[in-house]
């Protein structure tokens, strides 16, 4: 067998991210255009979202800004067109948009339910259906959604967000299924408690001392610290990269041990 002295070395190709003025999904944008990829940032933030693609290219890498809706199945299918037009294809999607209440089902609203379940299990289904013939015809290419390590076990007061998060680890695997013939390898990542405003968030609806919060976040996990977004990145640039090359259908964890 003869390796790749670069399996990481995405040029040529082309990645979307959702939710990608922050957290995650910046860290994931930066990181794959670091290596090589021009980048598609969606989210529904202007002005951050501009402001981080400007970054990108200021470093001498290429980004563009859509706005994009994910629950809008007008919003997601203008904004793959979009991309198709400008770069001319699409290889990888990191389908990574997400909100959450901390709430249990007799606390939670109908609004607040929906909303949880449209950004993160629609928003995944609603881009990869305009994004998969896109990248079928380029020969084929990686979905990485983030799941979580709620989406594999349960959490306290987090139902709606644990409900979404396995529905989008069982999306994944549907997927695998059925676009594997297309060459489109599908898996989702599935973080622990990492330091985002989407944790810091947590800890205010709890009504908690943001600091304590995540101080206890961290404990009780082999690690015991937070990850940072910067490493959940680096597993969706392998999951994205030919170093992944026969993965699919996997929920790859990445928490420091937490779920162990």
């Amino acid at each position: 067998m003869i390796y790749k002295t670069d399996p990481l070395n995405l040029a040529g190709k082309t990645a979307v991210v959702t939710g990608a003025s922050s957290g995650i999904g910046l860290a994931s944008a930066q990181i794959l255009s670091a290596y090589g990829a021009s980048v598609a940032l969606f989210d529904i933030n202007e002005a951050q979202g501009l402001a981080e693609a400007g970054k990108i290219n200021a470093e001498g890498r290429t980004a563009r800004f859509y706005k994009c809706d994910v629950t809008n199945d007008g919003d997601c299918r203008a904004a793959i067109s979009a991309v198709e037009r400008d770069f001319g294809r699409i290889d990888i999607v990191h389908n990574n948009a997400g909100v959450t209440f901390r709430k249990d089902v007799t606390e939670l609203e109908e609004r607040e339910w929906d909303l949880v379940i449209d950004v993160t299990l629609k928003g995944a289904y609603l881009v990869s259906k305009y994004a998969v013939p896109i990248m079928a015809r380029g020969g084929g290419g990686s979905i990485i959604n983030t799941g979580s390590g709620w989406g594999l076990k349960g959490g306290d007061k987090a139902a709606a967000y644990c409900a979404a998060k396995g529905g989008v680890v069982n999306l994944t695997r549907a997927m695998a299924i059925d676009h594997g013939k297309q060459n489109i390898r599908v898996n989702s990542i599935n973080p622990g408690d990492t330091d985002t405003a989407l944790l810091r968030g947590e800890g205010r609806q709890l009504g908690l001392d943001v600091d304590q919060f995540l101080i206890d976040s961290a404990k009780g996990r082999p690690l015991e610290r937070l990850g940072a977004p910067e490493e959940i990145a680096q597993a969706v640039l392998f999951l994205a990269s030919d170093m992944s090359a026969w993965m699919t259908g996997s929920a790859l964890v990445v928490d420091g041990g937490g779920t162990a």
